[in-house]
């Protein structure tokens, strides 16, 4: 069973950088790939990236340029740098294993496929 652990949220002014963590367990990248999503009262979770065992990602438009996704293998842990953060990008982020899909032979992770595990969440607040 995948288990997400989830540190490094806060506050921060518009503007500004902050970095978030993931430590995953349980964990086949053969089966999995990993990603964050977020969540803002009130809000629809929106994923915003996905990193397959290869090395490639996939970020949505409202964080494509700004957001970076990577993972340490041997630490298995993934990581969320998040620069020139706006008011709007305030929200609980979730650590997120994703099945992947499969079309014509191709492997594909995004963050829009189906969540199979999730953590707890850390929280970020942007201040403008």
């Amino acid at each position: 069973q995948v288990q997400l652990v989830e540190s490094g949220g806060g506050s921060v002014q518009a503007g500004g950088s902050l970095g978030l963590s993931c430590v995953a367990s349980g964990y086949n990248a053969r089966d999995y790939c990993l990603g964050w999503y977020r969540q803002a009262p009130g809000n629809d979770p929106l994923g915003i990236a996905a990193l397959d065992s290869d090395g490639s990602t996939s970020y949505a438009d409202a964080v494509r340029g700004r957001f970076t996704v990577s993972i340490d293998n041997a630490k298995n842990t993934l990581y969320l740098q998040m620069n020139s953060l706006k008011s709007e990008d305030s929200a609980m982020y979730y650590c997120a294993a994703y099945t992947p899909r499969f079309r014509g032979g191709k492997r594909f992770c995004t963050p829009f496929n189906i969540l199979n595990a999730r953590g707890q969440g850390t929280l970020v607040t942007v201040s403008s």
